[in-house]
């Protein structure tokens, strides 16, 4: 489970993104491969040193030859749905350009299916975003943190003549994600598209260098070295840590009236199935005496936007609470004893070595309580009595 901050004091682009990567460790022949899957016209990635305001870092250059393709959001769906990409890659590199579609859709005032991506849409954001998506894979990122983004100000040139900085499908994609934004010190574009949406598929919780052991560093150089400020996206890489063992978690929950009760076995399951912790059902009373329930969900920073997704699926709640806490966890292990011949698996928990709890598998214990013959409730002790007998306790 690593970790990743992104410091976005430089804003961010879909090179910078990659060259952060890159420099991190994340291998340049695996990021050529996805960028292969994809079945466009040849092109190559190229890795050099460089140095912004002094400050080595990673320039990673796309080199595509010249084309006049304008290619839509479905045109993209359909090239990344064929591409033979691993399934994580596919999948962000599709959040990716769907983000890109919704906000030029917005900005345009046109359909998202009907948005024509033009330079966005080019080979070499293309290749920005897979390879980049294929970075993060490569180096096992599982959760990411972002410094506030510097989206720069002023004018820039693009497909549509001259646009305001920072343009609106920059602000639309960062709205969307919640991200903090500020303007900085350049006149000029600090945060692309296409490095906005890769923050915005990419980061879920904005703010300051998370806690952490620090595993690996990446800077990756923008096109530009600017007066005043080193053009460059960093990336800190490490594993979340606390100061007294424990871990950093996140609650889900949410107050839901109007989901038919028949629904929610299989809604626990689902979340069980997606990598919760935990998830559980508390019975409230909602305003005019409607019964009701708040679902809550338990997970790391890493699986709870895919956890969000869950909810939103597989109920009927428009809207979702967020808590950080703290999780304090005894070690445990899955151990097999022996009941008069019976397997029966029992889950352990232990305090400096010591058996503190010891809870069998209930279906384990229902089935060889029918082959013995015995009650449930004599399996159910005597599983338990059996670990505590092997192992000393506290």
């Amino acid at each position: 489970m690593k970790v990743a901050w992104f410091d976005c004091q430089a804003g961010a682009s879909g090179d910078m993104f990659l060259g952060a990567l890159v420099d991190a460790g994340a291998p340049l022949s695996t990021l050529q491969a996805a960028v292969d899957a994809v079945g466009v016209e040849p092109v190559r990635l190229e890795q050099r040193a460089v140095t912004r305001q002094g400050i080595a870092a990673t320039r990673v250059d796309v080199q595509a030859p010249p084309s006049d393709v304008t290619r839509t959001w479905a045109d993209i769906r359909g090239l990344l749905d064929r591409a033979p990409l691993d399934d994580a890659v596919r999948a962000r590199s599709l959040d990716v350009f769907a983000r890109l579609a919704r906000a030029e859709a917005a900005a345009h005032g046109v359909g998202a299916d009907e948005v024509h991506f033009h330079e966005v849409g080019a080979l070499d954001a293309i290749a920005d975003v897979v390879a980049s998506c294929a970075g993060l894979e490569a180096l096992g990122i599982s959760e990411a943190v972002a410094s506030p983004v510097t989206l720069g100000s002023g004018t820039a040139s693009g497909a549509h003549g001259v646009v305001p900085v920072p343009g609106p499908a920059v602000l639309a994609l960062l709205a969307e994600a919640g991200a903090p934004v500020q303007s900085g010190p350049s006149a000029s574009e600090m945060c692309t598209p296409t490095g906005a949406a890769l923050l915005a598929a990419t980061v879920s919780t904005w703010g300051g260098l998370p806690l952490m052991t620090v595993t690996a560093t990446g800077v990756g150089a923008g096109s530009r070295d600017d007066e005043g400020v080193a053009n460059v996206l960093r990336v800190v890489i490490g594993d979340r840590v606390t100061m007294d063992g424990s871990t950093e978690s996140v609650v889900l929950s949410a107050n839901v009236d109007d989901l038919d009760p028949r629904l929610w076995p299989a809604v626990l399951a689902r979340l069980l199935d997606a990598g919760a912790d935990d998830a559980w059902l508390t019975p409230i009373l909602m305003k005019k005496g409607r019964p009701a329930h708040t679902l809550s969900v338990l997970t790391d920073r890493g699986r709870a936007e895919s956890l969000r997704r869950v909810v939103f699926t597989e109920t009927s709640t428009i809207g979702l609470r967020e808590q950080v806490v703290t999780k304090h966890a005894l070690a445990r292990e899955l151990r097999t004893v022996d009941v008069d011949g019976e397997s029966v698996r029992v889950k352990v928990a232990l305090l400096d070595g010591a058996v503190v709890n010891a809870t069998p598998e209930f279906d384990d214990v229902v089935a060889a309580a029918s082959r013995l013959g015995r009650p449930v409730k004599s399996v159910l002790a005597a599983a338990s009595a059996v670990v505590h007998a092997a192992t000393p306790t506290s």
